[in-house]
């Protein structure tokens, strides 16, 4: 992998560094999902970033472990840098073959008795926070909001959105799926990234277009449709 097989990676930079964003470990653990049988990612934990060179390239090793009594299998994902250093573990997780999840309904849109939130500026002022967002990453389109329930509309450029179907959900676009959970006022000034996910299922595969729900599970954590 490397930003010129993979340019649209240039967009995703936090504090000026080129990172491989949370959602791209999850799209590569779910690929590996499918070659295993397993349905759900289970969970995923992010141990270390993988910085993206800006020049060269860096191998990418998704390993999945046998299956235990449960039917489960580890997932890890590593990366290595060039000749004689080691392959380093950025995320360590748990397949499983169970692939049912809460059913849920999004086609009444907008949803009903939501309130818009204004997006003028939005994305300048996830720069001036630390987000290194560029064109590919900016798929925030429309935001919602209903009591605690965050709703939005977002999508990958013309460009991009061509590739689409190379993916389960291209990584760009499930990043931008939680960027309208950036949207309160609080979150001015604080750079807040996704390293844990849980109970991952994915029902349609190649979208360049989405509507989201999010809803605040606890402090520092939401459930995404």
């Amino acid at each position: 992998m490397s930003l010129r097989t993979h340019p649209w990676l240039v967009d995703h930079a936090v504090a000026g560094t080129v990172l491989l964003p949370g959602t791209a470990f999850v799209e590569l653990a779910i690929r590996a999902g499918d070659e295993a049988g397993c349905g759900r990612l289970d969970e995923l934990t992010l141990e270390s970033p993988l910085v993206v060179p800006t020049e060269g390239t860096v191998s990418i090793q998704v390993r999945v472990g046998a299956e235990d009594e449960a039917g489960l299998r580890r997932v890890s994902v590593h990366s290595l840098t060039g000749e004689g250093q080691d392959w380093v573990r950025h995320a360590d997780g748990v397949l499983a073959p169970d692939d049912t999840a809460e059913v849920f309904d999004l086609a009444v849109w907008p949803p009903a008795d939501a309130e818009p939130l204004p997006l003028e500026g939005f994305y300048e002022g996830l720069t001036e926070s630390g987000y290194g967002y560029g064109p590919v990453f900016q798929g925030l389109r429309a935001a919602w909001r209903r009591g605690e329930e965050l709703f939005a509309e977002v999508s990958l450029p013309e460009d991009v959105a061509d590739g689409a179907s190379g993916f389960g959900l291209h990584p760009a676009l499930l990043d931008a799926a939680l960027h309208v959970g950036l949207t309160d006022a609080e979150q001015a000034g604080r750079v807040r990234l996704p390293f844990v996910w849980s109970g991952v299922t994915l029902f349609a595969q190649g979208a360049s277009s989405v509507r989201v729900r999010l809803l605040p599970t606890g402090e520092d954590s939401v459930s995404v449709q």
